[in-house]
């Protein structure tokens, strides 16, 4: 059994741990980083804390923002996806990890919202039974979501147009928490369920449905970011400093559940954002959260703002939400100053 230092490590604990775990290179070069620049704009950072654990890089990273000089940080509770977006652009939120296409959605609306790095991939599974075998089998199908503008909604949404499905017409969208969700795909009541951590380790721990897609592995969803952090559009205009000290420590922490995945799930079980360590365990150790150096974030808004123009769920054009809607700044800074 695990003592209590053990599991209440405190930041020196948290920071030593991974220093002595061969990632001195990640705290190391950026602190010479940090110590050079000015200190934050402002001390108090809001992000938010939804029900998905594929963004434990935004929680594991509370520990490595104080570093950074923030000493007032809160994660605002909401919904994953849309509702997400949405407390980012009223400025319930400063920065935040969330599904890349409900920033398109909010992007394209007008909402001040910039999108400023990619993350992670890999973060969403699509489960069946017997008469849903492939994505097209969805036409004509029920579908549980947790709402319309949810990440489950949209990332499938964006699925189906990608295969010629219109997701408004050829799919029945039916709306239930998840839990509820994953009983009624049990019993064979719902068709499909779109799963995103730690749902889909437990409909394989308790062998229901079959995978259908994994965007970790299946293409092309595995070759394109799934969350990426966005901020505020006025936050990151007033407060450049504090914006890319935010979103360094989010892929410092993104580094920590790559090489490090023991210690993040114990970190965001301790936290108390998911309570199942295995479950968590396994989404560090699923969840692609070695590619942010490598991938395009670009790239990724581009692919999806085409899949949800195809969906009809945006009006403009991949070129103009890339325009309004991205700033790679600081992303290209960090890139450089944190090498792998």
């Amino acid at each position: 059994m695990k003592s209590d230092r053990v599991r209440h490590w405190n930041r020196r604990e948290f920071v030593r741990g991974v220093t002595l775990a061969g990632t001195a290179s990640l705290l190391g070069v950026a602190s010479r980083s940090v110590a050079a620049e000015p200190p934050p704009e402002t001390t108090r950072l809001r992000l938010v804390n939804m029900t998905g654990i594929c963004i434990a890089p935004q929680y594991v990273a509370e520990t490595l923002l104080e570093g950074e000089g923030f000493t007032d940080v809160h994660y605002v509770r909401t919904s994953s996806g849309l509702a997400t977006a949405r407390a980012l652009a009223n400025g319930d939120a400063d920065v935040t990890l969330n599904f890349v296409g409900p920033f398109i959605i909010r992007v394209d609306q007008g909402d001040p919202i910039v999108m400023l790095a990619g993350v992670h991939a890999g973060c969403f599974e699509l489960f069946g039974t017997d008469r849903v075998r492939a994505i097209r089998d969805l036409k004509g199908k029920t579908v549980g979501v947790q709402a319309r503008g949810s990440s489950q909604h949209v990332f499938l949404a964006s699925m189906a147009s990608y295969v010629g499905l219109d997701p408004q017409k050829d799919i029945s969208w039916v709306e239930h928490p998840s839990a509820e969700s994953i009983r009624l795909l049990a019993a064979g009541k719902i068709d499909a369920f779109l799963a995103f951590p730690p749902e889909p380790q437990e409909l394989r721990a308790k062998k229901i449905g079959h995978l259908v897609v994994n965007s970790s592995v299946d293409r092309p969803w595995s070759e394109y970011f799934c969350c990426i952090v966005a901020g505020n559009r006025e936050f990151v205009r007033t407060h450049p400093v504090a914006t890319k000290r935010a979103v360094r420590a989010i892929l410092k922490a993104t580094d920590v559940c790559a090489l490090e995945p023991e210690r993040a799930a114990r970190f965001i079980v301790d936290k108390g954002f998911t309570p199942n360590y295995a479950y968590a365990l396994q989404t560090m150790k699923e969840v692609r959260y070695n590619v942010w150096r490598e991938y395009d974030a670009e790239d990724t808004v581009r692919f999806y703002a085409l899949r949800l123009h195809e969906a009809q769920m945006i009006k403009t054009g991949p070129q103009k939400i890339v325009t309004e809607g991205t700033d790679w700044r600081f992303l290209n800074e960090l890139k450089r100053e944190l090498k792998g």
